[in-house]
This record gives structure tokens, sequence and C-alpha cells, in this order.
């Protein structure tokens, strides 16, 4: 691919082209704006995920008409979520709504490489060449370790006291079908299936315990802690053969950072970054990306200022982003018994209907960032 010479004016430019930031670059884009993305790392290398998505993630995608562009990489669908307490189990299938027919966990080398080919071109410079551009907006997309975030100084503005430590991997053949969740004394587990016939097995356990057990092993410490949550759990994953490759995440502290000020705005984990064990990040991260593309669109548009809009931007984020931040603090302390969690997960239940109605409100509400407009050129 020739390499691109980008212009010196953007009415924005996103630092990040994974989720968050190519999902904003494909709204602002489609709405008309002049976006410049700018990354790294080449387009669809994998990375640390969950890979699940909820409802609003769906939606989002099916919104954005891209939903099929995700089945058609063989993306399997999942239709009953299982959440098991101990010896109890009870299964929840996802009722059909509309395009949504169920939900998805697509690998993030799917995922990402779907919006960003929807929102345009990838183009890197490898030779290091440095060029001064400008921009109305400069958004944050880069992650939890944001340089973005610490350039511009964006503080945190809710801290939640608790994080979970995980190891995963990618198992095939497993006899299960749709999401499970397991929960247990002191720690939980889960089974994701995604591309490929491969389902993402993980375990989430107390950052301490992982750092006193690291010289055991991953693997070892792993099915010790499926086995203590749940003996059929453990017995499905022996029953499935070798164990495969395994990653550890020693965990990171969760929070909501400031995510805008004058000319400026963070989107994704850069700006909300909520422990991994609710499954939930990739779906906050297209909620958030509307939220912002809306605002920057209704900013350059002229009914009111663009930094008036970018603090709008960051209310109305944090008003879906609380609740739901710090129900999966409680859950990632472990400390629960299993009532306890089971209340959690009705809270969370909760909050996630919260953000399904926003979306359905934007439906109704004209914006430059619908699925139906122009694709970027």
């Amino acid at each position: 691919m020739p390499l691109y010479e980008p212009d010196s004016r953007y009415d924005a430019v996103i630092a990040g082209a994974r989720v968050a930031g190519a999902a904003t670059a494909l709204l602002l884009a489609r709405a008309g704006l002049r976006v410049l993305v700018v990354d790294p790392v080449e387009r669809g290398r994998d990375t640390l995920s969950t890979h699940a998505l909820m409802r609003g993630g769906v939606m989002q995608l099916s919104r954005w008409g891209l939903l099929d562009a995700v089945r058609d990489a063989d993306t399997p669908r999942i239709t009953r979520t299982t959440f098991h307490y101990e010896d109890e189990s009870i299964a929840i299938p996802i009722e059909p709504h509309g395009d949504v027919d169920g939900l998805y966990a697509p690998r993030r080398t799917v995922l990402d490489t779907v919006l960003i080919d929807a929102a345009g071109v990838v183009v890197q410079n490898v030779h290091g060449s440095q060029r001064e551009v400008r921009a109305d907006v400069v958004i944050g997309a880069d992650g939890v370790n944001s340089k973005v975030a610490r350039i511009l100084g964006a503080s945190p503005t809710h801290r939640v006291p608790h994080s979970t430590a995980s190891i995963y991997g990618y198992w095939k053949d497993i006899d299960l079908d749709g999401y499970h969740w397991y929960f247990g004394q002191g720690a939980a587990a889960g089974v994701i299936p995604t591309n490929h016939g491969e389902s993402c097995v993980f375990v989430s356990l107390p950052p301490s315990r992982l750092l006193a057990d690291r010289d055991r092993g991953l693997e070892t410490v792993l099915l010790d802690v499926a086995r203590s949550i749940s003996p059929d759990f453990f017995l499905r994953l022996m029953a499935s053969g070798a164990t495969p490759k395994l990653r550890g995440f020693a965990g990171s502290p969760s929070l909501l950072r400031e995510a805008a000020g004058a000319g400026w705005a963070l989107v994704g984990d850069a700006g909300y970054f909520k422990d991994p064990l609710t499954a939930h990040g990739i779906t906050d991260a297209l909620i958030a990306a509307e939220l912002l593309a809306r605002a920057i669109v209704d900013g350059c548009g002229g009914s009111r200022t663009l930094d008036d809009a970018l603090i709008d931007y960051q209310t109305q984020r944090d008003s879906l982003a609380r609740g739901l931040l710090d129900v999966t603090s409680r859950i990632a302390s472990l400390e629960w018994t299993i009532g306890e969690v089971k209340s959690f997960h009705r809270t969370l239940s909760r909050e996630m209907k919260g953000e399904v109605e926003a979306i359905r409100s934007w439906d109704s509400t004209p914006a430059a960032t619908r699925g139906a407009h122009r694709p970027a050129a």
C-alpha cells in the first residue's frame, strides 16, 4: 500500500484504531467530517479481550450495518447465557429483538478489522517521519495506559477498590453452548465461544493469589481454580484435550477519567476502564463511541460550541458508566456469598437494560452518526 501524506487540517484526530477509536472514526466519517486515525499497531493484531458482546454492543453493530460482517466471519451466535453458582445453574435464553438474533463474541482480529475497514483506509508511515496536523478535537482512544490522557493531565474522577487477575486461553471442543459464567468462593470463571471453533476460557482470582502462585505455572493455577469452582467445569476442560497456550493478566485498577476538555476527549479504556470479569468493555466502547461522535457532530454543526458538546458527552458517559462500574467492582471483589453475587448480577442486568434503552432512544433522535448515512470515502 503506498504511504499516505496527511493533510494539515482535520475535524478530528484520533489516537488509537481499536474498537473505540475505529468506531468513533467510522461514525464521524459517515457524518461527513474529516478524520485522521493514527496507530502504530498493524491492522487486525490480536489483543487481550474477553470478546463477549452484550446486547447493547450487538445493537450498535446492527444499527451501523456491521453485524453481517461479524456473522460472515464465522462468529457463532449465542442464544443462551448460563450462570453457575456452585451447585446451581440458571440458564437464560437470549430473546431475539429486531436484527439482534443473539449475542456474539468475535475475536479482536475480526471485530477491530470490521470496524476499521468500515471507517476507511488504514495507512502507516513506516519511515517514522513527522508532520504537524491540526484538528478541532483530539481524541485519545489508546487504551487504559493512554499516553493522550497522560499528556493532557486527565485526572481520575471516580475510582473503585477492587480488581481481579485473570488466566485465559482458547480451547477447542468444549462441550458447552452459549456463554457460561462460574462463581465460587474467592474465584470466578467463564467460557465464551468465539471464532474458529474455539472458546475463550478464563479464570479470575485475586491478584495476590496469582502473584503468590505464579511459580507453579499458569496451567496448574487455572486448573486448580476451575476444580475449586466447579468439578463439572474442570472435567469438561480436561476432556477437551491438551491445554492451549495460556496468558496471564495481573489486573488493573478500574476508574473513570475526565473524558473531555477544551478541544479534546477520551473514549474507550482511555477514559473508562472496568474490570473484565463482567465482560462489558467492548459494549461500553461501542456505546461511548456513538455518544462522542454525536457530541462532535453537534458541536461542529454550530448548534452549540464544540467544548460544551464535549462536556455533555462526559456527563452522558458517566451517567451510563457509574452504576456498571460500581457493581462490577463488587463482583470483582470476589468477597461475596452466593446470595450476594446473585443480587449483584440482578443489579448488573438492570444497568445493562438502561444502556439498551438509551440506544433505542437514539433511533428516534435525528443524528448524522446513524448507520444509514454514507460510508466514508
